[in-house]
């Protein structure tokens, strides 16, 4: 299997975990995990994850931007997957064990038994842009 195919296969997977961690958290109910996380972040994930999904996979299928100095849709959509990934290890920090007297108790996520989901999809997804990343700079897509 080619890095060609696995780019492809891994932009699949992230979109997979862009719109699953929108479902999972977003609406009036509470979010899966410790506690409920801030709009902002849930937002910026999504807006950069979908933003990055269609920059990334206008980039790889058409091959828009490539060529010596154009190729801005391939940084574009790089730099897009790095937020998203940072805000995703964000959202994550909500499972840290919290301490102290008024700390709350933890509930129980709804998918899985705890954070695991969660921590695979977005530890998968910096694994993953820093793949993407490695392969545009290598030439490889």
């Amino acid at each position: 299997m080619t890095l060609q195919w696995i780019v492809y296969v891994l932009t699949a997977l992230a979109g997979v975990v862009v719109v699953l961690t929108r479902i999972r958290l977003g609406g009036d109910r509470a979010g899966a995990g410790r506690l409920q996380i801030s709009p902002v972040l849930l937002n910026t994930h999504t807006v950069m994850g979908l933003s990055a999904l269609m920059t990334w996979t206008a980039f790889l299928v058409t091959g828009i931007g490539e060529g010596e100095g154009n190729s801005l849709i391939g940084v574009a959509g790089l730099a897009f997957f790095w937020i998203t990934a940072i805000a995703g290890l964000m959202i994550l920090v909500r499972w840290l064990p919290s301490r102290g007297r008024h700390s709350a108790d933890a509930v129980l996520d709804e998918w899985s038994e705890g954070p695991g989901l969660s921590v695979l999809a977005h530890v998968g997804m910096l694994v993953g842009v820093a793949v993407f990343t490695w392969a545009y700079l290598t030439s490889a897509v």
